[in-house]
């Protein structure tokens, strides 16, 4: 049977497969791109073309992957004890951009745990490098549902600031736009920083100069007057806040040079602040200084997305922000074609390699295929771009006969893919690492022999349960909490500690959450330096 044949077989028989009991999330960036597409109120973020290969995401609702012997999920069957409340007489703390339908997490996912210790793990987590706890991670930060007990807005504040540091402006503007955060001042600060991390912020200035006492500062008042075309109002703020001390001197010099450049013209001039703030960074580009987003926070590469900066600031954004998991891979491989490269080395190898790439799949060329995916694959692994390219490239390559190496690379690509499990269907394993693999994505890697202690840690993941203190707080009703800290067992397994590694996946697997269990497994085991 022909390759073609054989996969929409697969999906035939997926579609026709009872849902699992336990639904994984979706992935958040993606439901969101797709609602932005769908509807125009939802304008989360810029919507670019996507490159002619790239497939539509699956559309949202139950998993319909082909049912598999595992072990069970749920620790009984007694009903659990849930305490209801309606969402819209929650705090502000309770809203989110995905609603439960999207994530299959319950309402009551953080209820049961501390916001100050929620808040904490919130912030402490790190996802670089794992996408599949990238994806987690944005699902349960733009989660609708109730907050944790006397959260009084701490851990809404502690999702957007970490959205924030994501990259995730857009997201984190949206959800702050639907908790009113007009109305709270410490809020509307974030209100304002996002604002100006998109543009100028001259919307969000206008409530400042109706209510002087939501400013966070003297200096973005005087900002914001200015904005608000009372230029005099705002010389007289700056020249006051200088002499009662209230402003410092380097953002006097700032704000005097963006407000007017004769009266600062005899001012030492100052380089940027280390830590710069998306005040600065506006103010800095007002008086014809701009200061590149390459070393500067992730939340800032957002505004070279739009090309103003230039088509390299654009791609290394795309591909920062990618990286983060905070922007749909379709829109980098839309910048990576958007011209023709005009220098080698660097950005530009890779954007030679993937429009090579493009080329010949489009062209149906099997053996210009082979090639040029033999040269653009080991650009998007060392570049932390393997699961974005996996994600946009593994359906059309199922359709084409590779053979050797370049079959080998695509059997990595196929199950690095959002549809891992279906292509292993179709596979000849090469290889005792490749027979594994293969296992794993079918949810069954005890079966298969483990070639590396990695894979022995993996596999030991499907067989043992999780750690007692993780049931004892399941018992509890801390489900949110349990799933932050089997992500922070995720990240010590990512630096090397198969222990952690093993019970990360056995805790991910006892809440339901077993796309992704496998997921993070198979990338554990393909993108690590012993796989």
């Amino acid at each position: 049977m022909r390759v073609k044949q054989a996969w929409c077989g697969a999906m035939m028989l997926a579609m026709a497969a009872t849902p699992s009991a336990a639904q994984d999330p979706l992935s958040a960036i993606d439901w969101l791109d797709r609602q932005s597409l769908a509807d125009d109120d939802l304008a989360l973020a810029p919507n670019a073309a996507r490159p002619s290969n790239a497939a539509r995401p699956p559309g949202a609702g139950p998993s319909t992957k082909p049912a598999i012997a595992e072990p069970p999920v749920t620790r009984d069957a007694r009903r659990p004890e849930i305490t209801v409340r309606p969402l819209d007489e929650a705090t502000s703390d309770a809203v989110g951009l995905l609603p439960s339908h999207v994530t299959g997490f319950p309402q009551s996912l953080w209820q049961g745990s501390d916001a100050a210790r929620l808040s904490d793990l919130m912030i402490a987590q790190n996802v670089d490098g794992q996408p599949a706890m990238q994806s987690l991670l944005f699902a349960l930060l733009l989660a609708e549902a109730l907050p944790p007990a006397q959260s009084e807005g701490r851990f809404l504040m502690a999702r957007v600031d970490r959205l924030i540091a994501l990259g995730a402006v857009a997201q984190a503007a949206e959800l702050l736009s639907q908790a009113h955060a007009d109305e709270d001042r410490d809020l509307y600060a974030r209100v304002l920083d996002l604002a100006l991390l998109s543009g100028p912020g001259v919307s969000a200035c206008e409530k400042l100069v109706e209510d002087p006492g939501m400013a966070p500062d003297l200096d973005t008042r005087v900002y914001c007057l200015a904005q608000g075309g009372q230029w005099d109002l705002a010389l007289t703020t700056l020249e006051t806040g200088r002499a009662l001390g209230d402003i410092t001197a380097a953002r006097y010099s700032l704000l005097l040079a963006f407000l007017d450049p004769e009266l600062a013209s005899g001012l030492p001039a100052l380089p940027p602040s280390q830590r710069l703030t998306p005040l600065e960074y506006r103010l800095h580009e007002a008086i014809g200084e701009p200061v590149p987003t390459q070393r500067l926070p992730r939340a800032f590469a957002t505004d070279d997305l739009t090309g103003d900066s230039g088509w390299k600031a654009q791609i290394e954004a795309g591909e920062r922000l990618v990286r983060a998991g905070a922007l749909a891979e379709q829109r980098l491989f839309a910048f990576y074609t958007l011209g023709r490269a005009s220098a080698s080395g660097g950005v530009w190898d890779r954007v030679q390699a993937v429009q090579s790439f493009e080329t010949a799949l489009q062209a149906g060329d099997v053996r210009a295929t082979a090639t040029t995916l033999l040269a653009v694959w080991p650009m998007m692994v060392d570049n932390g771009l393997a699961t974005a390219f996996a994600k946009t490239y593994a359906r059309q390559l199922a359709d084409l006969p590779l053979t050797g190496s370049a079959m080998a690379v695509y059997q990595q690509v196929a199950l690095l893919s959002p549809d891992y499990e279906l292509l292993s269907r179709l596979m000849s394993p090469l290889g005792l690492h490749q027979k594994f693999a293969v296992a794993l994505a079918q949810g069954r890697p005890q079966e298969a022999s483990a070639p590396t202690s990695r894979a022995r840690a993996i596999a030991d993941g499907f067989t043992t349960p999780p750690p007692a203190s993780l049931v004892a707080l399941l018992d509890q009703d801390k489900l949110g909490e349990v799933i932050l800290r089997a992500m922070s067992l995720a990240y010590q397994g990512y630096l090397g500690d198969e222990t952690s590694l093993t019970e990360a996946l056995a805790t991910l697997r006892h809440v339901g959450l077993q796309d992704t269990a496998r997921r993070m497994a198979l990338q554990a085991l393909l993108l690590s330096a012993e796989g």
